[in-house]
């Protein structure tokens, strides 16, 4: 169960901020290439060590995507070009953050390697349903907005309270999950996606 699935609910919690960039002349491409900048600046910060700025940078990346869509919704300018900016940002948006952080150290490259691989196929199958005439499918157990939060949340308590077990602090066992659950999130999507395509 991904939280992908609830980005309905966060409408009006956005529906103000959203008026606000209407009125501000910031279409969804300006927040679409800001979410894109704001990944490349979170990879620098991780690969630096510079764990809170990276908190940091990954927070506006997820609000700018979330906005993106939001501000294409409500100007009625949701369009193909655009929908494959936004996941072409998605996935470049993927490697920076996580290349960013096993670059840096805080986990062996081929956990890094494992766990961008499983990143990016369970995004991959997900929009390759629609490609097949499935429709776009992004069930299974982790999926980008989960990964967002998980971010967030482990690399706070990474902060507050730094550990290493077997050689790994917070973030590089996050890493491990998402090798693990990226690939098994990957194979549901496979396997739901076979079962409806002749």
């Amino acid at each position: 169960m991904t939280l992908d699935q609830y980005r309905h609910h966060m409408k009006v919690f956005f529906d103000p901020l959203v008026s606000v960039a209407i009125r501000c002349r910031l279409n969804a491409n300006f927040f679409t290439l800001a979410a894109l900048l704001a990944s490349a600046a979170a990879g620098v910060f991780f690969y630096l060590r510079l764990e809170l700025w990276g908190i940091v940078a990954v927070a506006l990346n997820a609000f700018c995507d979330a906005m993106d869509g939001a501000v294409a919704r409500e100007m009625k300018t949701q369009s193909r070009r655009g929908d494959f900016l936004d996941h072409a940002v998605d996935r470049y948006a993927d490697i920076f953050i996580i290349t960013g952080i096993f670059a840096g150290g805080m986990v062996p490259w081929q956990i890094g390697v494992v766990a961008l691989t499983g990143v990016l196929m369970a995004s991959y199958l997900g929009t390759q349903a629609q490609a097949v005439g499935v429709g776009r499918y992004y069930g299974g157990l982790l999926g980008r907005s989960d990964r967002l939060v998980l971010i967030l949340v482990v690399g706070i308590i990474d902060l507050i309270s730094p550990m290493s077990f077997y050689g790994l602090g917070w973030l590089g066992w996050l890493l491990v999950m998402f090798g693990i659950f990226g690939h098994i999130t990957a194979f549901q999507r496979f396997m739901y996606v076979w079962a409806k395509v002749e």
